[in-house]
C-alpha cells in the first residue's frame, strides 16, 4: 500500500515540476533583477555606507531608521508626500479622470477625439519635458501670470508661494489620461439597459452616477487608485525640474529627500533606509487596496 501511495505522489510532483518549467526563466529574472536588488538595498539600509571618505561600511542596525524618525526634514517630507499623493492622485487624477470619461460618453466623436488626443498627449510626454512645460506655466513670468494680468487679477510667483500645489497640479495634468482610459473602459462595460431603465424611472444624472455607475465600477476604481498611488509616490523628475524640492524644503517629497541624503550628502545607508521606508509605504497602500478589492462581491 505504501509503495502504491507513494507512486501517485511522485507522479504529481513530476507533473508540477513540468508545469513550473515554462515560468522558471521569469522566476530567475525576477530573483536577479527585482528580489536581489531589493535584498541588497535592505542590507545597505542597516549600514553606515557613504559615497566618500569611507573605506569600509559598518553594520549599524536600526540607527538609520531611528535617525529618520527624529529628523524634522524627513517628517516634513513624509507630510508633503501624503499631501502630494492625496491632492494629485486620490483627488485630482481620479476625480478628473472619471469626470472626463463620463463626459466623453455623451460627447460627439470629434469632441472625444480632440479631448482624448490632448489629454493623452500630456500623458505620453516624458516626465522631464512635462516638468519644463509646467515650470514655464507657473514661473513668475510664466503663462499663468500673463493670463491673470490680462484679466486684471493679482498674480504671484506660484513656485515660491504655493510650490506643493503647483507640482500637484502638474502631476494631475500629466497623469489624468491613465484614469480617463481606465474609467472609459469600465463605463463601456455597463449595460445601457440599466441606465436607461433608471432614467425612465426618473433618476437624475447624479443619482444614476451614485447608485448605479459607481457601484458597478468599484473594482476599476480600486485598481486605478492603487496604480495611481504607487506611481505618485515615486514621482521624482517632475518635482525636481519644477522646484528641486524648494523653496527650502516646501515641496521636498520622500523621493527627493532620499536623493538628497544619498547622492548630495553622500549618506547612502541613510538614503537607502528612507527608500526602504518608501517601499513599505507603497506596499501598505497596495495591501489596503487589494484587501478592498478582494472583499467586494
Amino acid at each position: 500500500m505504501t509503495g502504491k501511495a507513494a507512486a501517485p505522489r511522485r507522479g504529481g510532483a513530476r507533473r508540477s515540476l513540468v508545469r513550473a518549467l515554462p515560468v522558471a526563466p521569469a522566476v530567475v529574472l525576477l530573483v536577479l533583477f527585482l528580489a536581489g536588488p531589493i535584498g541588497y538595498c535592505a542590507y545597505i539600509a542597516f549600514t553606515d555606507l557613504q559615497l566618500t571618505g569611507q573605506a569600509h561600511a559598518s553594520f549599524v542596525g536600526f540607527d538609520n531608521f531611528r535617525a529618520a524618525f527624529k529628523d524634522e526634514a524627513f517628517l516634513n517630507a513624509v507630510w508633503l508626500t501624503l499631501v502630494f499623493t492625496v491632492l494629485s492622485s486620490l483627488v485630482g487624477q481620479n476625480t478628473l479622470g472619471l469626470a472626463l470619461a463620463s463626459l466623453m460618453q455623451r460627447a460627439s466623436k470629434p469632441v472625444r477625439t480632440l479631448v482624448g488626443g490632448v489629454v493623452i498627449t500630456a500623458w505620453v510626454l516624458p516626465e522631464v519635458v512635462a516638468g519644463f512645460l509646467l515650470y514655464a506655466f507657473f514661473r513668475r513670468e510664466g503663462t499663468l501670470n500673463v493670463i491673470l494680468d490680462q484679466l486684471h487679477l493679482p498674480s504671484q510667483n506660484w513656485l515660491f508661494t504655493l510650490p506643493i500645489l503647483a507640482v500637484s497640479f502638474a502631476n494631475v495634468w500629466r497623469g489624468t489620461a491613465f484614469s480617463m482610459l481606465v474609467y472609459s473602459a469600465a463605463l463601456n462595460e455597463i449595460p445601457k439597459e440599466i441606465t436607461e431603465a433608471a432614467q425612465v424611472d426618473g433618476a437624475g444624472g447624479w443619482r444614476r452616477m451614485w447608485h448605479i455607475t459607481l457601484p458597478m465600477i468599484r473594482r476599476s476604481i480600486g485598481t486605478n487608485l492603487m496604480l495611481n498611488t504607487l506611481q505618485t509616490l515615486s514621482v521624482f523628475g517632475l518635482i525636481w525640474v519644477m522646484t528641486r524640492g524648494g523653496p527650502g524644503n516646501r515641496s521636498q517629497t520622500l523621493p527627493l529627500f532620499m536623493y538628497e541624503q544619498a547622492f548630495q550628502k553622500s549618506m547612502i545607508g541613510y538614503g537607502t533606509a528612507v527608500a526602504l521606508l518608501l517601499l513599505v509605504v507603497g506596499s501598505l497602500f497596495s495591501l489596503v487596496y487589494m484587501r478592498l478589492l478582494r472583499t467586494e462581491v
